[in-house]
């Protein structure tokens, strides 16, 4: 894999504490590319988060990374089963056990980015995971 200069998306945001609004809509424009470049090749991630979103260089063009839990998906049928990614940024359906599309869970992960970028904490935290998914599933 080639050097991202940038470090993780996660340890920039740490270190601003929060994005200003220009800065994060850049960086949520390119997360966008990239998800939908994935999407066309039929690939969902299905761990999008800041951590696994790189600044590639100075100019901090972001690289998305560590596609362990990803899957591919048909056109005919893009549902998937199994429940991955970390808690924190998994999407509703996800977490209940339900069928869901990669696509979907994708784009809620990088919602759940996007607020940590402009908020600089995360909408739904818990350190007992079952009150996590709780606060997850009813919004």
């Amino acid at each position: 894999m080639e050097y991202a200069s940038g470090g993780e998306l996660f340890d920039y945001i740490v270190s601003k504490d929060r994005l200003p609004e220009r800065e994060a809509c850049l960086f949520y424009q390119q997360i966008l590319d990239g998800m939908e470049y994935l999407h066309k090749k039929k690939i969902a991630h299905r761990d999008l988060k800041p951590e696994n979103l790189l600044l590639n260089d100075d100019k901090k063009t972001i690289k998305i990374v560590d596609f362990g839990l990803s899957n591919e998906f048909e056109e005919s049928n893009p549902y998937l089963t199994t429940a991955c990614g970390s808690p924190c940024y998994a999407a509703p359906e996800m977490i209940a056990g339900k069928r869901y599309k990669g696509v979907d869970v994708d784009i809620w992960s990088s919602g759940v980015t996007l607020y940590a970028m402009l908020v600089g904490y995360l909408p739904f935290e818990d350190p007992n995971t079952v009150q996590l998914y709780r606060q997850i599933i009813l919004g």
